[in-house]
């Protein structure tokens, strides 16, 4: 079934579809929200209140629109009012440790896929330092960049999900990738020429 189906079956009493939709969901959103709040406990939290706010409201979600999009504007807003109340301003290294005890980093969690056998330590360095200018990025850029290269969404689905036109989702991505490397270049300027 595909999730908006999963949707209905809900509305009309099939309990299991709701907890299908949080199985599929459970790793991608939890680790959107971890890097929206960076903390593993306020983002366990607004997971739940995440999938809460989907129960009380299946109802009102309309199933010819797809329903990611839908899930992950309520999860950024449930992130924002968080943030809110807990007034964080500043930004939290990309390499700071989750649990604050130097485990698993939140660079870690960012980590689409497994590193190859055959990369290389000075790839592993790059990265390091593009996810350390990435975290420099103003909050409002750094969430679009996020929702295009990390979550893969398209303009549109972003454009849903923050509540803004089509056309500032990509003038904001631009002036991400545009201030990424200006802050590239003024940081590392001889990795610039090689």
């Amino acid at each position: 079934m595909t999730d908006e189906q999963l949707v209905g079956a809900y509305r009309t009493g099939t309990e299991p579809a709701l907890r299908e939709l949080i199985e599929r969901y459970q790793g991608e959103l939890f680790h959107f929200l971890l890097r929206f709040v960076n903390s593993r406990a306020a983002a366990d939290d607004l997971f739940q209140e995440t999938f809460l706010q989907v129960h009380v409201s299946a109802d009102t979600f309309d199933t010819s629109k797809r329903f990611k999009p839908w899930l992950f504007t309520i999860g950024a807003n449930k992130a924002r009012d968080y943030l809110r109340r807990n007034k964080r301003h500043k930004a939290v290294p990309l390499n700071a440790s989750v649990d604050g005890e130097g485990g698993t980093s939140f660079v870690d969690l960012m980590e689409a896929d497994l590193p190859m056998p055959d990369d290389t330590a000075e790839d592993a360095e790059v990265g390091e330092l593009v996810r350390g200018v990435v975290a420099e990025l103003p909050d409002h850029l750094r969430e679009v960049l996020l929702l295009a290269y990390f979550q893969r969404l398209a303009y549109k689905e972003i454009a849903e999900m923050l509540g803004i036109p089509l056309g500032t989702v990509k003038s904001r991505l631009h002036a991400a990738v545009g201030t990424f490397a200006e802050l590239w270049k003024t940081r590392y300027p001889a990795l610039e020429a090689g």
